[in-house]
This record gives structure tokens, sequence and C-alpha cells, in this order.
């Protein structure tokens, strides 16, 4: 007993020190960057879609709920966020009836305005619905941005601006996504409270 302990130690402090890793080598130019993007699409009463899969999903769900949520600053108009992992009629819908896909790039079609932002989340940065959907956001020139992991996948050539979490591990790179939306959040309540 007193063996697998050790050894369940040794896997958290190994998780802890990489996810630790990963988070030192995070480019915060970058993070400034996607800051700049969707404070300029609420300056311009743009909207933000946010999307993932599996664990992402959860991720997109949370960042839509911080930047919808938690930026609110009284007297300030509010972000006009949509997390296109929310509705499950119209996932299931468009998943049993055209391919899952399609179940991001048809809710773009339904939603989708010139210079909006499309923000996709994917550790592999390689899922066919999540490509589809930025490829499709191109067509309407909306800016994307791409919260990825490992070497940036596909999504990497594809997006206007991108986070690639220096991780290989799933797990590690989700944990890193979720600090980036909050950080993300943070930053952006700063500026509602401190600019005009």
């Amino acid at each position: 007993m007193a063996m697998l302990c050790n050894s369940l130690k040794s896997i958290a402090k190994e998780y802890v020190e990489d996810t630790k890793s990963s988070l030192d080598k995070l480019d915060v130019d970058s993070v400034e960057r996607i800051v700049d993007i969707i404070w300029s699409a609420y300056l311009n009463d743009k909207q933000v879609f946010i999307m993932g899969n599996g664990g992402s999903a959860s991720t997109a769900t949370h960042f839509a709920c911080d930047l919808g949520k938690g930026t609110i600053v009284e007297g300030r108009r509010r972000l006009r966020v949509i997390c296109l992992n929310d509705n499950m009629a119209i996932i299931t819908a468009f998943s049993n009836d055209l391919g899952y896909a399609d179940v991001f790039k048809e809710q773009l079609i339904n939603l989708i305005n010139t210079d909006d932002v499309v923000i996709a989340i994917t550790a592999s940065g390689n899922s066919t619905n999540i490509l589809r959907a930025i490829e499709y956001a191109k067509k309407y020139s909306a800016v994307t941005v791409g919260l990825t992991g490992f070497d940036g996948g596909a999504l990497l050539s594809m997006v206007n601006e991108e986070i690639v979490v220096s991780s290989k591990n799933y797990g590690q790179i989700e944990d890193v996504h979720l600090v980036l939306g909050h950080m993300i959040s943070k930053c952006l309540k700063h500026r509602l409270i401190n600019e005009d």
C-alpha cells in the first residue's frame, strides 16, 4: 500500500510540474492580442462564438459564461457571447440529419456576421467540425482564434490568432485552456472598468 501511495504521489507531482511548465511557456503577447480581438468586437457590437468537443466543450461553455457574466460592469454594455455547444437539441438535430462534422458550421450559418469573432478550443487542432466551422467563418471575414495543444494541428494555419499550449497531455492542455479563459476574461473586465 505504501508503495502504491508513493507511486500516486509521484504521478501527481509530475502532473503538477508539467502543468506549471506549460503555464510558464504561455505566450502572454498572444493572450494580449486575443484580448484586443475580443475588445474590438465589444467596441463594434460584434458577437463572439466559442466551440469545442469533449472536455473542450465544457471549457467553451465555461469561457462563454465568464465572458458573458464575469465581465459585467454596471453602466457598461455587455459582451455578446454564444457557446455553440450549449443547445443540445440543435446539436443532435444537425448531427442526426447532416452528421456531426457540421454541427458548428450549421449554427454559424444561422448567426454569423462580418467581423464577428469565432474561438475554437481543441487540444489536437484537428477536429473536423471545428475546422469546417472556422473555414465557414473566414468566408464571412470573421476574426478567428484557436486555443490548441500538441503542434496546433491543421487549425494553426487557419486562424488569425492562436495559443498553442506546450504539452502533449490532453488533461494539461485542457487545464491551461481553462486558465486562459479566466485570464482573458479578467483582462477584459479590467478594460471595461478602466477604459472608455
